[in-house]
């Protein structure tokens, strides 16, 4: 079986083997793959995998070979679904394996953002402490979260993983799904879409991205937020229309945001949301701890595995 990676080095920069799946057949692993080249190192696939390199309807027609398609991450955007099971080639996800790393990154940015950790530590190293004529300073308000209303958009798991840990926090939760039936936990509020923006002091995005749902956070809701609130997104850089974050960030209309996607990564140098105040960034990796990787890494092969056994599992295109 001849097994194609086309883009492994960001689910594994060098820290994880490859073994268990070089053990299922003939195996080319390339860190990454320009989409020009696509079709040249697939040629003689039969078994695809890929993170964000896209295979879309042309490339999937011309690799005579291909039987499979294995996705190394939970999104599946980057594939055609529909052309691939045209041409009755299964296209598997890996639909959890981050869940509790994800749900940390939630709470890195909010503590961040409330607590103004990082812009502190770097304060101190300045010399700004040795300077003080007291025993202590703060430049921003620090914000205590017990008491404090978290809306929560999109309640699957890492939406019901970060309620759970708002709640322990002596939070309030409030929570908006497409399907109200799956909010069923203790301390969660099931509302409205907007209601939530109106009330929420930190709005956590938790959805897949959709055609419905793309750039929920606009202009409009953005305006419902209030003035001291958070937005977090750990979820799909185009569920937020950025020039209205920017313009919201700048106006202080909303006090601050804590992203970790954004809808071109990596993003244009012009990107407002880069120069925008009190918006911190990271580089879309809430997903990539040790731990989650290698989650994701054996999933991906027991995918592997169980199409060859002819079962294949975590289909998405069936």
């Amino acid at each position: 079986m001849n097994i194609v990676v086309l883009d492994g080095f960001t689910l594994n920069p060098g820290d994880l083997s490859w073994k268990p799946l070089q053990d299922l057949g003939e195996c080319h692993i390339y860190d990454r793959t320009p989409v020009i080249e696509v079709v040249a190192r697939a040629s003689r696939a039969e078994i695809i995998l890929t993170n964000k390199t896209p295979l879309p309807r042309e490339a999937i027609a011309r690799i005579p070979r291909l039987r499979y398609i294995g996705v190394l991450a939970t999104g599946y955007n980057i594939v055609d679904c529909n052309a691939a099971r045209e041409r009755g080639v299964p296209v598997s996800n890996v639909p959890t394996y981050g869940t509790a790393s994800v749900t940390q990154m939630v709470f890195a940015h909010i503590l961040n953002l409330t607590m103004h950790v990082a812009w502190h530590a770097q304060s101190v190293r300045s010399g700004r402490w040795t300077r003080s004529p007291d025993f202590c300073f703060w430049d921003l308000p620090l914000v205590e979260l017990s008491g404090r209303t978290l809306g929560i958009i999109g309640f699957g798991r890492i939406g019901s993983a970060t309620a759970n840990v708002g709640v322990s926090f002596g939070m309030k939760v409030l929570a908006y799904d497409t399907d109200p039936s799956t909010i069923d936990a203790p301390g969660v509020q099931s509302v409205k879409l907007d209601d939530l923006f109106r009330r929420s002091d930190i709005v956590s995005l938790h959805c897949p991205l959709t055609a419905e749902n793309q750039t929920l956070v606009n202009e409009a809701r953005l305006q419902m937020m209030k003035p001291t609130s958070l937005l977090i997104n750990t979820s799909r850089g185009p569920l937020v229309d950025e020039a209205a974050l920017a313009r919201a960030l700048a106006s202080g209309t909303i006090a601050g945001a804590g992203l970790d996607t954004l809808s071109t990564e990596p993003p244009a140098p012009d990107n407002p949301l880069l120069t925008a105040p009190n918006c911190v960034i990271t580089p879309h990796i809430a997903w990539a701890t040790k731990s989650a990787r290698q989650r994701l890494l054996t999933t991906v092969v027991e995918n592997v595995k169980a199409f060859l056994a002819g079962s294949p599992i975590n289909v998405v295109n069936g």
